[in-house]
């Protein structure tokens, strides 16, 4: 049986104590390793000295990527004059690297790291009997080596995995390290329980998108070490964060045993700011928790997979936010009506999921508030009582959009690529249906409200638009829901043609207010108001959202 058909409880994916931490106020004892992928040992012996100013604990120098290499000079230079415990490493090209000569003379020189003293020596499963057997039993005391296997097609099951480590285990390692590739990410899942069974020091990693997760729940589940790159785009595998992100961002040193996961689900996920907000948050209020972007495919397949307590709350975007709702054990009223959801709670008391839609509150009042600073305060009880507002999209965004328009007083018009999901939402809310492909010709009035629910014009996609912009002129607000990137073409049309405009960024905080809560259990009103009237979730958005956030997922060859 394989972990795709077990879930992971509490007695699987336990916690491993830490062993102190080498820093204060370390909650962990997984190493932070920095990966040098210099190409000359003079700019390697510079980077050596940059990740130690930027926290790293040791480094990893690849020796296969340095060009005019001279073992017997270059590696007792690098080694004499390391400024943190190194690891040297000479990946093969059979095994992911770029070496692609003599097999004895790459042995030679990895049996020459261990007699000059290098801390760590990485030696691949495939030749580690027959280095081993010419090391004639003689190994520097203070040098460990770790016996490395890399699976570049897929995450073998359970017990693969588990003999697998065994086999690595017997020839000798001192560190176990097993590197798979995540299909799915319950992948991750099977990685992190044989890290935590692990009797011997391991380094557990499943590489892409959908392993991110095992590189920084190492920290919680007991892994050695984990590997970074020194800046974003120059990762040495798919998936490797870049260290100020591992550090800064994810509050590495801050995981231990007790800390709670969360995160947001959805397809795609690389372009969320999600973690920008709510890491900074939860350590500003010191609270014990770490939020991750998780690609997922099945969502009742995640939420299976990851049942333990110790994964206890997500935020849900696109596609998911309806199959989410699906997989709750007890839903909101609101949620419920809308028919999706875009936060989801774990209780602790009986592992229960609570489904809960606050998207229509922070879409709904960032438009009001935009309604009211563009054309003035409105007699009724909401500017958008008795106007047409147009929702493009009948997904999760949708519904909730239409929802509380029509709680608002508002005559809801839905513009769906396929007319029978339109027509269904368009019921629910007492509105009109259109085909989206129509939406150019419906001008039946001017100053109508535009929402845009929908990708279209999301990253990478910026050119794209749901509507052209000569008939941007008859709505007096346009609304998207996209906020990467924060101005998109659909907005910056709008502003053109004399249209006011509210940005995603907006729903985006405004929602975060509750989720935060439901998360902590702390009030955002009285957690955020030390020393300042502007709220550090507010203030961390607007400044992570002037900058773009590279992707590390799509790059690099081997871990």
């Amino acid at each position: 049986m394989t972990m795709a058909n077990v879930p992971l409880v509490g007695k699987d994916l336990g916690t491993v104590a830490g062993g102190g931490g080498r820093r204060r106020g370390r909650k962990n004892s997984c190493l932070v390793c920095a990966v040098i992928m210099a190409k000359s040992v003079e700019e390697a012996l510079i980077v050596m000295w940059k990740a130690k100013e930027a926290g790293a604990d040791l480094v990893e120098v690849r020796l296969d990527l340095l060009k005019n290499f001279n073992p017997s000079h270059h590696l007792q230079l690098l080694i004499n004059n390391r400024p943190l415990p190194t690891l040297i490493t000479y990946r093969p090209i059979w095994e992911g690297g770029q070496y692609d000569g003599d097999e004895s003379k790459r042995q030679s020189t990895l049996r020459l790291a261990i007699e000059l003293g290098s801390d760590f020596v990485d030696v691949e499963l495939k030749v580690a009997h027959e280095f081993y057997k010419s090391l004639g039993g003689k190994k520097h005391e203070n040098v460990k080596i770790i016996v490395s296997s890399h699976n570049f097609e897929n995450t073998p099951s359970i017990e693969e995995l588990g003999n697998l480590a065994a086999t690595i285990q017997s020839i000798g390692a001192d560190i176990v390290k097993i590197a798979t590739t995540a299909l799915d990410i319950t992948d991750s899942a099977r990685v992190l329980q044989v890290l935590v069974h692990s009797k011997v020091p391991m380094i557990g990693i499943a590489t892409g998108e959908k392993g991110f997760m095992t590189r920084i729940l190492s920290a919680k589940f007991g892994g050695f070490l984990t590997f970074a790159s020194m800046e974003a785009g120059i990762e040495s595998a798919a998936g490797q964060p870049c260290i100020s992100d591992l550090l800064d961002l994810y509050n590495f040193r801050l995981i231990g045993p007790n800390t709670k996961v969360h995160g947001v689900i959805g397809n795609p996920i690389s372009h969320s700011k999600s973690p920008h907000l709510y890491n900074p948050a939860f350590k500003f209020v010191g609270f014990d928790g770490i939020y991750l972007p998780f690609l997922v495919d099945s969502v009742s397949h995640f939420l299976h997979t990851f049942s333990s307590l110790d994964f206890v709350g997500y935020s849900y975007t696109i596609p998911h936010k309806e199959d989410g709702l699906r997989c709750c054990d007890e839903v909101d009223p609101i949620a419920k009506e809308i028919g999706a959801i875009s936060c989801m709670i774990k209780r602790l008391q009986d592992g229960k999921l609570l489904g809960y839609n606050v998207d229509y509150l922070g879409a709904i009042t960032a438009i009001e508030k935009g309604l009211t600073e563009s054309i003035g305060r409105s007699k009724s009880s909401s500017p958008l009582s008795g106007r047409l507002f147009v929702v493009i999209g009948a997904g999760g965004a949708g519904k909730a959009l239409a929802y509380g328009a029509k709680v608002k007083g508002a005559r809801v018009v839905v513009a769906n690529r396929t007319y029978a999901k339109a027509k269904e939402l368009a019921k629910k809310v007492g509105g009109e249906a259109i085909v989206l492909s129509d939406l150019e010709k419906f001008h039946p009035e001017e100053g109508m409200v535009l929402a845009n629910t929908t990708s279209i014009g999301m990253k990478p996609n910026i050119d794209h638009t749901p509507l052209p912009k000569e008939d941007l002129k008859h709505y007096c607000l346009v609304f998207d829901a996209i906020y990467t990137p924060k101005s998109t073409r659909l907005l910056q049309e709008a502003q053109e043609v004399g249209a006011a405009v509210v940005y995603g960024t907006e729903m985006f905080i405004n929602q975060a207010f509750v989720q935060f809560e439901n998360f902590t259990n702390l009030p955002v009103s009285s957690t955020f108001s030390r020393g300042s009237s502007i709220c550090i979730l507010s203030w961390q958005f607007r400044l992570c959202s002037l900058v773009a956030i590279p992707s590390a997922f799509s790059r690099g060859s081997s871990v």
